[in-house]
Parts: C-alpha cells; structure tokens; sequence
C-alpha cells in the first residue's frame, strides 16, 4: 500500500529537512544534498515559505515521473513549488507565466500536452542531428573568430566577457536567424532576464525587439541588416504564413529558445572551465587528450548541475515506489541530487574527465527534454576542444575562490573568470 507522505509517521511541517541546500562551490551543488538521497526515492521537503514539497531523488522514479502526462509544468497551478519569494516577481515563475501574459512560459517549458506537443512539432524538424550538424563550420567559425580577438587583445583576459558570453550569443543568433549585428538591441535585456527587478521590463525590450525582427523577417526586410535565413524563418514560412500559428506565439518561442540556449550554455563554459583549471591536471589532460572532449562535457554538465531541480504539480492522485502523490502536490526532481548520487557515476563527489557519467538531467527526460541538446553538445564540444587546443597553458589569474559568483536558486553563475595564458 502506498505510505502518505514520507513514508513515516505524518510528520510536521517543522520536522521536514528544508530545501533547497545553498551552494558552497559555484561549480557543484551543495554537499549537503547527500542528507536528502534517504533509503526512500521520494521523501518530503520544506519549502522558505514553509509549504512542502516532494522532492524526487529516485533516478528510476524521476524518469517515469517525467515521462508521466499526470504532471503538469504550469508554473501558474497553486501547489507548483516556488524556491525563493524573489522568484514570485520573475515572470517565468507562478502567478507570472500565465499564458495570457505573454510570457516565455507560455510556450514549451511552461504548457502541458496537447499545446506542448503541438509546439515541439513544429520546431523540432529544426533541432535535427542532421540540421544542427550542418551549422558545425559556422559554430567553428565563431569559436574561432572570438578567440582570435581575445588573444590580440593581450595575455589575460575575463574568460566570461570575451569568451564565454558572446560564443553562444552569436551561435543561437545564428541559428535562429536574429542579426547578431543588432546585439545592442538584446543582448543587455537577456543578461538581465532572470534578475528579479529587471526581468518584467527585460522581458518587455526584448518581446518589441523579436517582434520587430518577426514582421521585418516575414515582409523579407532583414536584408539590409546582414540577417541570415534561420530557424524563424523556416517558421515563419511553414506555420505562420498558413495561419497555424500566431505572431505572439512566433516570438515568445524566438524568447525562450534565445534566453535558454544563451545562459545555460555560457555558465557551462565559464563554470566548466573553473572546473577544469580548479582540478589538479584537468584542464592540461584536456588540452592533450583533445578526444575526450564529448566525455568531459558530459562530466562537466553532471557535476555543474546547473540546473539542480524541475518544479512540476501533480495533475492526479499518482503511487509510486510505494508512496501516494496527491493531486495538487508540488513535486521537484532533483537533477543535483542525483547526479551526485552512485546511480550516475562512479565517482560522484569528484570531476574527473576520464570517467563520464553513465546519464544525467542535464538536458531533462520525457515530454521536456531538451530540443536543443543537440545543438548545445556540439557548441560545447567545439569551444572546449578550441580553447585547450589554442591555450593549453591557460591559467587561472587570481585564486578559485577568489572568483566572484552568485546563485539566485535559479542558475549559478560566475560574474567574473579572470585568467592569463
């Protein structure tokens, strides 16, 4: 029979473990997830506000639970789990991402099956291996081409500013067909976008921009700007012009593609490459190994965990390994959690290159893994192998932790990689 609620005597608010752990190190979670990896796969947690939640620490069970429709991704629902009050402002959280708002939530990562499958159909032709393959030379190119400018600039350099913020930038600018040329229209909104007191107005600059650039991309008026035929245009042709989908909607997927493919991929080479040069030998096996490259990557996302957990809200009463989720109980999967558990690597508390991990979450599981994993494996694998190979002597120009970070319980991030060559 299923147990309620951790699978113990009802236990109260007060006696639960809180969640989530801060982070001690920018580049791995807190340590202090090994409490909450019990004998149980699920166990309950204590939110800041004191609601509860589950928390999924079970790889099996994450698995199933993300491949199951009965949980919902609306951020909107009353028992989706909220981390932290800040988060109450951003409008990719709760009460903020309703899908009449407008905002990047409405689409994809925040709407449930049948809008969800409906949406993913008509990008996905687009995220192909064989698509993303054949955008490998322009990716090269760019790596290339902000290295170059990087290294005449002199022997030290902020690895984020010059390197690790503009790659991916340029590359899913690329991609999606948005005119890297008028960066200064969004670059500065998307760096703020998960700031909680900028994220309502980051949000608005860069909906006028991409819907600016749609009706341009539709009238073909980007010529004259240097645009570039991308994955908008291709859907702009196929599902806009046939009235399948809506400007909006064009842009508020253009919204979520360029804010996801941009942050996630810049921490992971700044933090990435923390990693690497914080960990005795690492970085120079790297360097000499350079076919490790796919390994490493994968090792780097496990131990970053960038993103340490899913919120999701059961959408009906669901037993599993033994225990009873309510309807409308929030549920977090804990890729953190996870990744450093023995399920996934061998090693769990260390980083080491030459021993990748069996899986991860980095890209997710199920209905919302990632589109476009594809694309960010080859971005990272060829900006890693061309930064060791161009500078197998880089070094770090001030101590690790002496680097400055931060965590809003939604990404960490380096504010800052100051290093030399």
């Amino acid at each position: 029979m299923a147990q309620p609620m951790d699978g113990s005597p009802r236990a109260t608010t007060e006696d639960l473990p809180h969640y989530p752990r801060p982070r001690e190190c920018p580049y791995r979670p807190s340590p202090a997830l090994a409490d909450l990896r019990g004998p149980r796969p699920l166990s309950r947690v204590r939110l800041y506000d004191g609601r509860t939640a589950w928390l999924v620490t079970g790889v099996e069970e994450a698995r199933a639970l993300l491949a199951d429709p009965r949980l919902s991704s609306r951020a909107d629902l009353p028992g989706h789990p909220v981390l932290h009050e800040s988060h109450l402002h951003m409008r990719a959280t709760r009460e903020m991402a309703r899908e009449e708002d407008g905002g990047f939530a409405g689409v994809l990562f925040g709407v449930d099956p049948p809008d969800h499958t409906r949406q993913r159909r008509m990008l996905l032709p687009s995220f192909t291996l064989r698509r993303v393959q054949a955008h490998r030379d322009e990716i090269q190119r760019i790596v290339d081409e902000v290295l170059d400018g990087m290294v005449e600039r002199g022997s030290s350099a902020d690895l984020v500013d010059a390197f690790a913020r503009p790659v991916p930038m340029m590359v899913v600018c690329s991609f999606l067909g948005v005119p890297y040329q008028e960066r200064d229209r969004f670059e500065g909104p998307a760096s703020t976008l998960f700031d909680p007191a900028r994220a309502e107005a980051a949000e608005a600059e860069l909906t006028s921009y991409l819907e600016d650039l749609v009706r341009r991309k539709a009238a073909r008026e980007t010529a004259e700007v240097g645009g570039t035929p991308g994955l908008l245009d291709r859907v702009i042709d196929d599902h806009l012009r046939t009235g399948e989908l809506t400007v909006d909607e064009l842009v508020a997927f253009a919204l979520a593609i360029l804010v996801a493919g941009t942050v996630t991929s810049t921490q992971t080479l700044a933090l990435g490459t923390l990693a690497l040069l914080d960990n005795p030998g690492q970085y120079a096996l790297l360097a000499s190994s350079p076919e490790l490259v796919p390994g490493a990557v994968d090792e780097m996302m496990r131990h970053l965990s960038l993103v340490e957990q899913l919120a999701r809200v059961a959408l009906a009463d669901i037993e599993i390994a033994g225990t009873l989720i309510r309807e409308g109980e929030g549920i977090l999967i804990g890729f953190a959690a996870m990744h450093f558990g023995p399920d996934l690597s061998s090693h769990p508390d260390e980083f080491d290159i030459e021993r990748p991990p069996v899986g991860h979450f980095a890209f997710s599981h199920g209905i919302h893994h990632c589109m476009g994993h594809n694309l960010a494996r080859l971005e990272l694998e060829i900006a890693f192998r061309t930064l060791t190979g161009r500078l197998p002597g880089l070094r770090l120009a001030v101590p690790a932790e002496q680097v400055p970070w931060y965590d809003d319980l939604t990404l960490a991030r380096l504010r800052a990689l100051p290093v030399s060559w």
